[in-house]
């Protein structure tokens, strides 16, 4: 069992004298209440801009409140889950408002996701209604029978906007077995009907914030009112300096929406704010992604350490102004200190690494502003979050000594939806919640990540877990045996490496496999290297030894080199 402990909270020694040891989570009631005030508040200024074009947060205000009046008259109810399926485009934020407005929670979903990926979530979570982009109806029309799903609301890309986009119109076959209803049509008939308040309240379910685990399909990281509102304020008390408080903020969106980062800094924590944030649509699209950059000439960017590299080596960085830019943030990876140099030759400032999880609202750690060097750090622990490094042994670490990263704080989600088994092992007797990354806290508080306790891979920022790319990869015809790792990767971070075992005289080879995967995973889960072995090592038991798979990966000499992509 657990013992007994508390945190000295030695890293307050380092906090700047403006920064409070705690905040009141409870000062705004919910996530609702803090966006209607904004709405209020900032009326007349831009809220969103994506397309050439606007949203104010009149406009956020009105259509979102459309939209919630038209869920409740679908009979949408206090807590009911709803899944949005879009990517950085206004409807999102409308949506999203519209959602939480209605008393409902939503389920954020990749649009890239394949049918089995959708076919879980949708089902785990209970969805009813969902909002989707239009290029993923395919996806869910495969699926849809296997589902609870009662009601299809479509979204095009310039929805939401006055004019509109050209060439963004996605085709939509009629078909009778699939009915849809049209985003801007359920917008225009709900702005004529009654909208009733929900007298929300911190305990109320905001998000499902859905991530994988090393066995098992994903799980639901049950978010509330109280776990975002309490992230927004101490992220805006640690660093007081984040936004002018003239009300010249401009943020840029590039990372996804979906994902709990850009979820919580970009969209929540600008819109307290008053910011205005510029949207992208496909931050793959560096040449678009820098055109933004040039246009919107931002005060604040958030990132992983693969857009940052994607951005440094543009040819038209330089273009740039850079000047109104307080902070770039990085996260969901670690940044590579190689890349933050980069980064501050262009912008004069280094990349300011952060660290947290689904199931922390996204920020347990930041570093401060106006560091002149970079930290190698993830930062220190946010006001009100207690952080302590357990040993194998459940005892604390010694200052110096590596240990896993416990946490407890008002960010930190309940658990996970419906898994009480797994709930039961993710926090201590005490309530501190098991990351599962190792870390080392230095006597002035930095916490550093050293490695990870689980088999995690991270790509881009993205959660790869082994098993759920095994479980595709050993469904393929000529597959006897497999086994993923990650392996370093100068543009990723990290890569899915594979190795199989091939059936008694198959013919597999690496397209098959290639071919196979994309049609079961969503691309970043894709493994990149693919290796071909007689046998996998294995323990006496018959486990098999990863550990051994990664030293064999680093090896300068190929088991076969010419199966080796």
């Amino acid at each position: 069992m657990t013992p007994s402990f508390t945190t000295a909270r030695h890293w307050q020694q380092s906090y700047d004298a403006r920064v409070p040891a705690d905040i009141n989570p409870d000062a705004c009631p919910s996530v609702v209440a803090m966006a209607q005030a904004a709405m209020q508040r900032h009326a007349g200024q831009n809220a969103f801009h994506c397309f050439n074009q606007s949203l104010s947060y009149a406009d956020v205000d009105t259509q979102s409140r459309a939209f919630a009046a038209y869920l409740q008259h679908l009979g949408v109810q206090r807590g009911d889950r709803i899944a949005v399926m879009l990517p950085n485009i206004p409807a999102f934020p409308v949506a999203m408002f519209g959602v939480l407005r209605a008393g409902a929670a939503q389920v954020n979903v990749n649009p890239t996701y394949t049918p089995q990926e959708l076919l879980h979530q949708l089902n785990d979570a209970g969805v009813q209604t969902i909002v989707i982009i239009a290029s993923a109806l395919p996806t869910l029309e495969t699926i849809l029978v296997s589902t609870a799903i009662r009601k299809i609301i479509v979204v095009q890309p310039g929805d939401t906007l006055a004019e509109p986009v050209t060439g963004a119109q996605i085709a939509v076959p009629p078909s009778p077995s699939f009915p849809l209803v049209r985003f801007v049509d359920a917008l225009r008939e709900g702005s004529t009907l009654q909208l009733t308040p929900v007298d929300l309240t911190g305990d109320d379910l905001l998000f499902l914030q859905y991530t994988g685990g090393t066995t098992g399909p994903s799980k639901g990281a049950a978010l509330s009112h109280r776990n975002l509102m309490a992230n927004i304020m101490q992220a805006r008390a640690f660093l007081p300096d984040m936004f002018d408080t003239a009300g010249d903020n401009v943020v840029v969106t590039a990372l996804p929406l979906f994902h709990v980062f850009a979820l919580t800094i970009n969209l929540l924590i600008g819109f307290s704010a008053g910011a205005e944030n510029w949207l992208v649509p496909d931050a793959r699209n560096t040449d678009d992604l820098v055109d933004t950059l040039i246009k919107a000439r931002p005060t604040l960017l958030t990132g992983v350490n693969t857009l940052y590299g994607a951005l440094v080596r543009h040819p038209r960085i330089g273009e740039v102004d850079f000047s109104r830019l307080r902070l770039a943030i990085g996260g969901g990876a670690a940044v590579l200190p190689a890349t933050s140099t980069q980064w501050k030759t262009i912008t004069g400032q280094e990349i300011l690494e952060g660290y947290g999880l689904s199931e922390t609202s996204a920020i347990l750690c930041l570093n401060v502003m106006g560091r002149r060097n970079f930290s190698a750090a993830v930062g220190l622990p946010l006001p009100s979050t207690d952080i302590v490094l357990l040993k194998d042994d459940d005892q604390p670490a010694a200052l110096g000594e590596a240990g896993e990263i416990c946490a407890k704080g008002p960010q930190i989600m309940a658990g996970y939806w419906q898994k009480p088994t797994a709930n039961a092992s993710a926090f201590t007797a005490d309530g501190y919640f098991r990351t599962g990354d190792i870390g080392i806290f230095a006597a002035d508080g930095l916490l550093k990540i050293v490695d990870r306790k689980k088999d995690l891979i991270i790509v881009s920022g993205f959660n790869v877990y082994p098993n759920e790319v095994e479980v595709v990869v050993a469904s393929c015809t000529g597959v006897s045996e497999c086994a993923v790792i990650g392996v370093p990767d100068e543009r990723s971070g990290e890569a899915v490496c594979l190795y199989v075992v091939k059936a008694a005289n198959a013919t597999l080879d690496e397209t098959t496999l290639i071919e196979h995967c994309r049609a079961h995973l969503a691309a970043y889960k894709v493994p990149r290297q693919i290796r071909f072995l007689a046998a996998l090592p294995k323990s006496t038991v018959g486990k098999i030894l990863r550990k051994d798979l990664r030293v064999l990966a680093t090896s300068s000499i190929s088991p076969e080199p010419d199966l080796v992509s």
